[in-house]
């Protein structure tokens, strides 16, 4: 063994990392006992040093404005970075790692766009770059992706993986709210950034997703080749309605193996109110992964929020702590490379296959159905159900449609030709359905 003691030094000190300083300093005894590693935090750097009656003890002299002192420091073992972004983060890890230190991470948006450059840098210096934290909070999805699912192929994950979508789409189905009054909730109760834009559009989960597929298929999934919708479409009007047809709307984070490469997609979909996923509610994540071998497994927890994702980020250090101590050399991170991702294709959306829920504002008029029947039906789309609702204008009814499975190709020329339909009004709404077929099994 080389040494006994294992030196942490954070990049960043906000919520996580004031809530990763108080694990290590008030469970160091306990990890001690429990793994074997000595941790000690030895240096912190944040932007501006704190005004007097931080409710932490801290040793002396370890807070710091110059992040080179964590990441040139020659006694530290291991370099956690919680300070977010890409473009500086990116140049501290680089820069820690070329040091021979041990990374860990909480930054998807890092890994999701320049993951793959990270972890050949960390394969070459063979030190151990962690990233629990960056996916699901205190859900271990990535070590099971890394490890115990390592001898099983990945045929499905369907995820909600962003807690204040969640959060957001709970309260409009339960309090029946609308998407605004939701948000400002959400918001109030720190679920919700002041500018929501990367939660509600759906960036922040396509970050998630391209890190999860990227470890469950063992390529390199760049994120910008994952569809992503978000869900500021939503209204209150989709929720009750989807009720009314037994289903909850969900922000979906999907991956699927299919015939033509892999599926990766992020959207609203109606979801049956039976499956497991449906009651995964407010801020909690849940991750449903199938694999050829284990089957079904359902992942769930608390996908944000300072503690929760400490406890991940701490998992990792002491992972990084072993290495350290035991001086492993030719570690592989367990991420992904573009030099050795396979060759798979990442499939269009065009191709996917699915039913789709569509709500249309026409006018209230004999053969309105008989019209919209037949432009659906010319684009290879036929309907399932429908219901009429009343609308807010006297001549005009809203139609709810549930259709049979479709192409997404087909969908897009059935939009055109449905929205130069005299009798079809304003917009309308165009939502997928996953029938989630293995909350059957």
């Amino acid at each position: 063994m080389e040494k006994s003691e294992v030196n942490v030094g954070l990049l960043g000190w906000g919520t996580v990392g004031k809530s990763v300083s108080k694990i290590l300093l008030s469970q160091r005894k306990n990890i001690l006992k429990k793994s074997g590693v000595n941790l000690n935090l030895t240096k912190i750097a944040k932007r501006t040093m704190p005004v007097e009656g931080q409710d932490i003890d801290l040793p002396n002299n370890c807070l710091t404005t110059d992040p080179s002192e964590v990441v040139n420091g020659s006694g530290i073992d291991v370099v956690v970075e919680l300070i977010g972004g890409v473009d500086t983060a990116f140049d501290l890890v680089t820069q820690a790692i070329e040091n021979g230190k041990h990374v860990v991470t909480a930054n998807k948006a890092l890994l999701a766009e320049r993951g793959a450059e990270l972890f050949q840098l960390a394969n070459q210096k063979g030190v151990f770059l962690g990233f629990e934290a960056s996916t699901a909070g205190g859900i271990p999805i990535i070590k099971a992706l890394r490890e115990s699912f390592s001898g099983n192929q990945i045929q499905s994950m369907h995820g909600i993986i962003n807690g204040t979508c969640n959060y957001i789409l709970t309260q409009m189905h339960e309090q029946m709210t609308s998407f605004n009054v939701a948000l400002a909730s959400a918001q109030e109760k720190g679920y919700a950034e002041a500018d929501p834009t990367l939660d509600i559009e759906g960036i922040d989960a396509a970050h998630k997703l391209s890190i999860l597929s990227s470890l469950a298929y063992s390529t390199y999934l760049p994120f910008d080749k994952i569809y992503v919708e978000g869900i500021t479409k939503i209204t209150d009007k989709e929720i009750q309605y989807a009720k009314e047809f037994g289903y909850v709307i969900k922000l979906l984070a999907i991956a699927k193996m299919t015939d033509s490469g892999i599926e990766a997609r992020v959207h609203p979909s109606l979801i049956p109110e039976r499956s497991i996923l449906a009651n995964v509610s407010d801020a909690f994540n849940g991750v449903y992964l199938v694999g050829d071998a284990v089957g079904p497994t359902l992942f769930y927890g608390q996908g944000a929020g300072g503690m929760p994702t400490a406890s991940a980020v701490v998992a990792d250090i002491i992972e990084a702590g072993q290495t350290a101590v035991g001086g492993l050399v030719n570690l592989k991170t367990g991420g992904w490379t573009k030099e050795e991702s396979s060759e798979v294709e990442i499939s269009s959306i065009a191709e996917v296959k699915t039913r789709y829920y569509m709500r249309l504002v026409v006018r209230d008029q004999p053969s309105v159905l008989a019209e919209i029947g037949q432009a659906l039906g010319d684009c290879q789309i036929s309907i399932a159900a429908v219901t009429q609702k009343d609308s807010q204008a006297c001549d005009t009814v809203s139609l709810v449609i549930i259709t049979h499975k479709a192409l997404e190709k087909n969908m897009d020329l059935a939009r055109e030709k449905l929205s130069k339909l005299e009798v079809v009004e304003d917009d309308f709404t165009v939502i997928r359905i996953e029938e989630l077929d293995f909350d059957n099994t």
